[in-house]
């Protein structure tokens, strides 16, 4: 081997090793992640048709194997203090009640395909969403995700939401609370923030922002975090390609807001924003 190739390398080594002291015990594996939602995903979606309930049932067991340590990874990562018997046996818990609510995410799914066939003019089938539709794909991946941020899971969540940003375009961070019958329609440029709460049959076009304002800081500069910072979609709601809307706002039940809007306030229900 050249040497300068080993001295860069040595030198990238230790310069990471440097920075992350701490953390680097409890790194995650982005690559058993993945294994694991895109197997879900393709469980989920019925998308092995053909394979017998055992091998189902074999899939899930083997998907389990590898979330399991990744969930006590996850745990450690964030309060590297913790016992790490104390994180495996709460990871084993989290990740039990992860498979068990997992039928709740399909019946989801399914509504969610429903929605995006009837307010689809160019859907063939419901089948057709299921295996065409970025947005399907992306909010199943949010909602599998949004599993275990809910029981205090952080970062993992974010390498699934992020796996499928990458896949179809669409950024839904985990910790947004979306109702059923969801629909983006083309999807590419969506963005949907952290404390996103959104109600039930809403429809996104592309390009279509959920974000937050500028950011509060504290005495010393820091940002504040843990506030809600990003808007509340009533149910109903239709927005258009390439709006954004900014900040904890609230649109009204069956407001319908045009394409190319710029949003930082309240919006009636029922309103019509052209």
């Amino acid at each position: 081997m050249p040497q300068k190739h080993e001295t860069v390398a040595r030198c990238l080594y230790q310069a990471f090793e440097e920075k992350f002291a701490l953390q680097k015990a409890h790194l995650l594996c982005t690559s058993d992640v993945e294994e694991v939602i895109d197997g879900l995903w393709h469980l989920l979606g019925g998308c092995i048709m053909g394979q017998s309930v055992t091998q189902h049932a074999e899939l899930l067991m083997h998907y389990a194997s590898l979330l399991e340590p990744q969930i006590a990874q996850a745990l450690l990562l964030v309060q590297p203090d913790k016992s790490q018997a104390l994180c495996q046996e709460q990871a084993t818990d989290i990740c039990n009640r992860f498979i068990e609510d997992l039928p709740k995410i399909q019946e989801i799914l399914f509504i969610d395909i429903r929605a995006a066939y009837e307010g689809d003019p160019a859907a063939v089938n419901e089948i057709e969403t299921l295996f065409c539709y970025p947005g399907v794909r992306a909010i199943t991946y949010q909602r599998i995700a949004h599993l275990l941020h809910q029981q205090g899971v952080r970062i993992l969540p974010r390498i699934m939401t992020e796996h499928a940003h990458q896949l179809t375009g669409i950024d839904i961070h985990p910790g947004a609370q979306i109702g059923p019958a969801f629909f983006i329609d083309h999807g590419t440029g969506v963005v949907i923030g952290e404390t996103c709460v959104i109600g039930s049959h809403v429809k996104l076009y592309q390009g279509v922002t959920l974000g937050a304002k500028s950011f509060p800081r504290d005495d010393k500069g820091n940002l504040i975090k843990g506030i809600k910072r990003h808007p509340n979609i009533g149910n109903n709601v239709i927005i258009y390609a390439e709006t954004t809307i900014l900040g904890n706002v609230t649109i009204g039940d069956g407001a319908i807001i045009g394409a190319n809007k710029w949003i930082t306030q309240d919006v009636p229900p029922h309103a019509k924003i052209n």
